[in-house]
């Protein structure tokens, strides 16, 4: 018998919570570890349609990225995220989440954009440590690419995504050394530039650091949150079925991207 415990702490070799954040809430967030598990749900949100898809497909645990709960003083029926607990819990659903230590991990978040970008070389930007095995790991990921113009690029990053639309600024000079950040790592736009990178996809970027971005004569690409760490959805499901053969392993079908362009 598998139980929410036996892939709570499946997860935690892929992505120890050692590498998360301080103020980040990881793992087991809602219902019992003694559970047993025959089907799980992967996605990168626990929104309802995610909560309601796990119920539909009978699944017992619900693996995502983001976790389900982060401010809630109360879980009632009063707010959105307390909603969804509320139907977690009295459909008999567990939750566990991977979130800043899967961005760390090796292979996690971070790996996984960029190989979907098909970078060579790929390396671990400033790690903070080394894991049981002796990988390096840390938030930011770098590699190489065809030499490409900065509109090409943009254009690249798009379609390799499925992206509906990207925002970028022209770093004004060639591509071929590139820097990403799943989620919001806009903040490390410095950094990046002071390394030598020619390009720099993340998401959830303010108004200025396109203008400071083109200042320091680097290309940055906003490439949407839910676009750039989807991709490790896909990751979490392939290692999942491998090591518990015997259940059966969902990816949604519903979680995609609320925004849109006209």
């Amino acid at each position: 018998m598998t139980t929410v415990s036996d892939i709570y702490n499946y997860i935690k070799t892929l992505a120890p919570e050692y590498m998360a954040e301080d103020w980040d809430h990881v793992g087991l967030l809602c219902g019992r570890a003694d559970r047993e598990v025959k089907r799980v749900l992967i996605a990168l949100d626990p929104f309802r349609a995610v909560c309601e898809e796990a119920k539909t497909r009978d699944c017992q645990l619900l693996l995502t990225h983001h976790p389900c709960l982060w401010e809630l003083k109360a879980v009632n029926d009063q707010t959105q995220e307390g909603r969804n607990l509320l139907f977690l819990v009295e459909n008999g659903i567990s939750a566990v989440n991977a979130h800043t230590n899967l961005d760390f991990a090796p292979d996690g978040v971070n790996d996984c954009l960029a190989r979907r970008l098909g970078l060579q070389e790929i390396e671990v930007i400033d790690p903070v440590g080394t894991d049981a095995q002796g990988r390096p790991y840390g938030l930011l990921r770098g590699g190489n690419t065809a030499a490409c113009q900065p509109a090409a690029f943009a254009a690249f990053v798009k379609e390799k995504l499925g992206c509906e639309g990207v925002r970028f600024a022209d770093g004004g000079k060639p591509i071929a050394r590139v820097a990403v950040g799943g989620g919001s790592c806009a903040g490390l736009l410095s950094r990046v530039a002071e390394l030598g990178y020619d390009a720099f996809v993340t998401a959830d970027v303010k108004y200025n650091a396109f203008n400071d971005a083109r200042d320091l004569g680097v290309t940055l690409v906003d490439a949407g949150h839910f676009e750039t760490e989807n991709p490790v959805c896909a990751y979490l499901a392939e290692k999942v079925r491998a090591a518990f053969p015997k259940i059966e392993v969902f990816l949604s079908e519903v979680h995609t991207d609320c925004i849109k362009f006209e």
